[in-house]
């Protein structure tokens, strides 16, 4: 059975350009030039695997596509859940050794 950080974590999957295209509607050029005028941020909305690969969070650049004009609010709380949901930001216990 998995945890609930690993079940969280599988709703932020990162997708390819052409799996963000078709899903979001916008074209790979259009994703490229949210990404190079920092409307899609780094580390948020998509992450460089190396100087060839990016991958999107396709949860968090369908909900900017969403809300980015009418709502950024409900967009930056989207992000904050994000965040809080990766394991580096979860404290580990501590077991004491015998």
């Amino acid at each position: 059975m998995k945890n609930s950080t690993e079940s969280k974590l599988q709703h932020y999957a990162f997708v390819n350009k052409q799996k963000a295209s078709e899903l979001t509607g916008l074209s790979t050029e259009t994703l490229k030039r949210y990404r190079l005028k920092g409307k899609l941020e780094k580390g948020i909305h998509w992450v460089e695997i190396n100087s060839r690969v990016v991958k999107y969070n396709i949860s968090l650049v369908l909900d900017w596509v969403q809300n980015h004009r009418d709502n950024p609010q409900e967009h930056i709380k989207a992000i904050e859940h994000y965040l809080a949901s990766l394991p580096s930001n979860h404290k580990q216990r501590v077991t004491p050794h015998a």
